[in-house]
């Protein structure tokens, strides 16, 4: 019998139907997370110029907050602000940051440093322990809690710069994870510290018969990786063989479904698949309850969640945000609508846009999925073709086809005489093959069905759908020649300008 399992089992159902982790009024948590955030950092550099004290003293504080605090992107609250929070104390947050978070991003351009705070760390923490606290809703047997736990995360081998350590989110959240995780977090901080990713897998493959791994943590694309390898240096024939007891996996960090096919396959029967939203400015979403992907956000742990209309009232046709946008607060969000996600945290981020485009499915439970990101907004010529479509046609492709696209990108490129458009998507299959012609028509079929505005898009300026198809390896190799970076490492970008397909189709010829 499971003796401790049981204990920790028993333990999270009590709290869990005592203590509910959501708050009851989740409009009024919001104003009381806003309000704690002013008062901490109303003291600040920032705090003064953009004058907190005066903020609380109104009677709706979110309204006067929107009105006096601009909204940042990166470069705009880095060049200003953080950049100061590197050397002097008191910029944005109280203190000076121990650690700042390394993020190429999408694209894979000169990293930027997001701050990382002992206040935002603990955030993180109490957001996990949120999540953990829903197994309960799980119906997990006891045995589950007193196995391995494995997160792939980036090298938790931080590198000292100047009075600070840096590096990845995932490598600085497990360099400070609680002691109580110690015995049973896999691969351990010796392994996790191997800067070199091919050689970490592959020792995580060599040790992985001594482990006893229950649950998985990761993005999509190294677990698969991770588990191929200890598949083919263990001559498994999956990854049950000798791993009986894995149950569950969290994701994060990219859309899963494209990848389902892939992960599932090294599977010896179904487990429980588990959504988060962890990205390097905070711990925002998870997945709390079973039969749904959609993720609980954080409403209560210290972040305050502002958004904007992923439409005409908030960006252009190009996909960039409009000078004033309209911007609501979780008061006036709408279910089933795309909004760009504005965040303030105690990091130091006030107002700050993550570049990802979400959208409530379920305002009550206040559950969101992932829609994409503001720059994957295709609509050079009106197609209007968010992530989420995107990928939705490619899950359709799979389905038709019976293909296993692990990769794909899109984008709108002149055509000769340069009046009109064509859409070159390039595909990166995990193995086999796939008709370009036969895709091509499923694709452009599948958009006009579901998507009036490609419909119209494709009989005006959108004259024609090209598609290569490739091997996925060959797209992370042009990842690692042009970033530098292992293409497993980066997310692939999902829409690229004109240039860089002309650069990727060079590559691959």
């Amino acid at each position: 019998m499971a003796f401790y399992g049981q204990i920790i089992k028993t333990l999270l159902e009590t709290k869990h139907s005592l203590l509910p982790h959501a708050p009851a009024d989740p409009e009024a948590a919001q104003e009381k997370q806003l309000n704690g955030l002013l008062e901490e950092a109303k003291n600040t550099a920032f705090g003064k110029f953009y004058n907190f004290q005066g903020i609380l003293e109104q009677e709706d504080i979110r309204e006067a907050f929107r009105k006096s605090v601009p909204i940042h992107d990166y470069n705009t609250i880095n060049d200003r602000w953080w950049k100061q929070q590197r050397r002097n104390p008191d910029i944005t947050w109280p203190g000076r940051p121990e650690f700042f978070a390394l993020s190429s991003g999408t694209t894979g351009k000169k990293s930027k440093r997001i701050p990382v705070t002992d206040e935002m760390l603990a955030c993180t923490q109490a957001v996990g322990r949120a999540q953990a606290e829903c197994l309960a809703n799980f119906k997990l047997p006891a045995e589950i809690f007193e196995k391995d736990i494995l997160m792939l995360t980036s090298s938790a081998d931080l590198n000292e710069k100047d009075g600070w350590l840096e590096g990845e989110i995932s490598g600085i959240n497990v360099s400070n994870m609680p002691d109580f995780m110690d015995s049973v977090y896999k691969p351990g901080i010796e392994i996790a510290q191997i800067a070199d990713w091919d050689e970490r897998v592959q020792r995580i493959a060599e040790e992985a018969p001594k482990w006893d791994v229950g649950a998985l943590a990761g993005i999509p694309s190294w677990i698969v990786m991770m588990l191929r390898k200890v598949i083919e240096v263990n001559k498994l024939k999956n990854i049950h063989e000798i791993w009986p007891n894995l149950q569950i996996y969290t994701t994060g960090g990219v859309a899963f479904e494209p990848y389902r096919k892939s992960f599932e396959a090294l599977l010896d029967h179904p487990i429980i698949i588990m959504d988060t939203y962890l990205a390097s400015e905070g711990f925002f979403a998870f997945n709390a309850r079973p039969e749904t992907m959609a993720m609980e956000i954080a409403l209560d742990h210290g972040m305050y969640f502002e958004f904007i209309p992923h439409d005409e009232d908030g960006f252009d046709a190009t996909g960039q945000m409009l000078d004033k946008p309209k911007v609501v607060d979780f008061r006036d969000v709408k279910e089933n609508k795309d909004y760009a996600l504005l965040v303030s945290t105690p990091a130091g981020a006030w107002r700050y846009m993550i570049g990802d485009t979400i959208k409530f499915v379920d305002k009550e439970k206040m559950e969101i999925v992932i829609t994409g990101r503001t720059k994957y907004w295709l609509n050079v010529v009106g197609s209007q073709l968010s992530e989420e479509k995107l990928n939705a046609a490619i899950a359709e492709l799979n389905e038709q086809m019976g293909s296993e696209i692990k990769e794909f990108t899109v984008g709108a490129v002149p055509t000769e005489d340069g009046n009109d458009y064509y859409h070159q998507w390039v595909l990166g299959i995990n193995d086999g093959e796939l008709s370009e012609e036969k895709a091509l028509e499923v694709l452009d079929a599948h958009l006009k069905k579901v998507n009036k505005n490609y419909k119209v898009a494709r009989e005006k300026a959108l004259k024609g759908v090209r598609v290569k198809v490739t091997q996925a390896n060959n797209l992370y190799d042009f990842l690692e020649k042009k970033k530098n970076k292992k293409g497993g490492q980066i997310k692939f970008p999902k829409v690229m300008v004109a240039d860089d397909l002309k650069q990727l189709l060079e590559f691959l010829d």
